[in-house]
């Protein structure tokens, strides 16, 4: 789907909430999935992410609201009946069974006929490339074998819909790069929908269409990997996804060239093509660290702060380096290795960070205006 709008909702979650006795799971969740796409649904643990996978699979019922599937209500239909299998965290493949039956497994509990099956499982244990371990034992198998293993049991019904619940957390880094691209061209050839629940930034963007953003059992902020990336709809997105910077002030000038004042000075950006702010609301702007420059000269611009150097994450070509603001809050800035080199920075030696104003991202505060 990523080439193309979406034609339908395949899914839909309708004011859906989850009660566990007094604790809320997931409150009044209102979201569509489109046929084709590849959807993401990312937060931190006990965001309510997988209880709405589940909820999805039959495995949980809502305590409010409806799940529909293709338009049909599902809420009371059992996890059997629905055809959304789900691809585990566990994988939970039987060790009492080798690599063709455990992909032939669905089509038995359908009551394929056996010589169907076979040539079903076959089919899709070739197109995952393991083909000569149809008759290997489980417990044989490497982590990124068991991983293909199950999802050519998943896939092997041929499913409009495929849930998956963390897959690749116990893959090796290697690994995971590598499943990413099986699991893409896999979506993208077959045209299936895809949800997948991760905790992974990197995951998510590189695979999905839309990703979910979600925080105490509700949405807070659904969109393409770039919009959440570059555009983060409130405080609490911008702190989890990327590597942001957060200066809160009050608006001290209006129009397209706003002006905020922080407690670190006055900082300009650029609204022309955003949303109107007026005199005196509160605001928080949102600086990615991949778009902040670094200089030991004062680059005399109006969005530049002195910063004292803590320490760096090296990770190969680009690096982070993490700083110290006057007021002792922190900054993270992201350059290049050779860039960063010319520069001979030692723990505690002084630059200066700046960036354009038409590269601040504005979010409201939510605080009380002074105007």
């Amino acid at each position: 789907m990523s080439d193309s709008s979406p034609s339908r909702p395949l899914v839909t979650f309708d004011g859906v909430s989850k009660r566990y006795g007094n604790v809320t799971a997931v409150h009044t969740m209102n979201l569509e999935i489109y046929e084709g796409e590849f959807l993401a649904i990312m937060g931190p643990s006990g965001c309510g992410k997988t209880t709405s996978l589940r909820m999805l699979a039959g495995l949980e019922e809502p305590s409010d609201g409806e799940i529909r599937l293709d338009g049909q209500r599902i809420n009371e239909i059992s996890s059997v009946e629905r055809d959304t299998p789900m691809v585990w965290q566990s994988l939970a493949l039987f060790p009492f069974l080798n690599v063709q039956k455990n992909v032939e497994f669905g089509l038995k509990m359908r009551q394929v006929p056996t010589e169907e099956r076979q040539q079903r499982a076959r089919k899709w244990l070739e197109r995952m490339e393991i083909l000569e371990l149809a008759e290997r034992d489980i417990s044989q198998l490497s982590g990124g074998q068991k991983q293909r293993v199950a999802l050519a049991r998943s896939l092997v019904t041929e499913p409009r819909i495929l849930l998956l619940d963390e897959p690749l957390s116990a893959l090796d880094a290697n690994l995971v790069i590598r499943m990413q691209g099986v699991l893409s061209r896999l979506q993208k050839e077959l045209g299936i929908t895809f949800v997948y629940v991760t905790h992974s930034q990197s995951e998510a963007f590189a695979m999905s269409d839309r990703v979910v953003i979600m925080s105490q059992g509700r949405i807070e902020q659904l969109g393409s990997p770039k919009e959440i990336y570059r555009s983060p709809a409130s405080r609490f997105v911008a702190d989890f996804v990327g590597a942001n910077n957060i200066l809160s002030g009050t608006v001290s000038r209006a129009g397209d060239d706003l002006e905020i004042e922080t407690a670190l000075g006055v900082f300009q950006c650029d609204t022309s093509t955003k949303a109107a702010h007026h005199v005196g609301d509160s605001l928080d702007m949102v600086i990615s660290a991949d778009l902040v420059q670094i200089s030991l000269e004062d680059p005399n611009t109006q969005n530049s702060l002195q910063c004292r150097f803590i320490s760096e994450e090296f990770v190969g070509s680009i690096v982070t380096l993490f700083a110290e603001l006057q007021d002792g809050s922190d900054f993270k800035i992201q350059t290049r290795q050779r860039d960063l080199a010319k520069m001979s920075l030692e723990e505690g030696d002084s630059f200066f960070a700046s960036w354009n104003a038409t590269d601040a991202h504005l979010i409201s505060s939510g605080r009380p205006s002074d105007a």
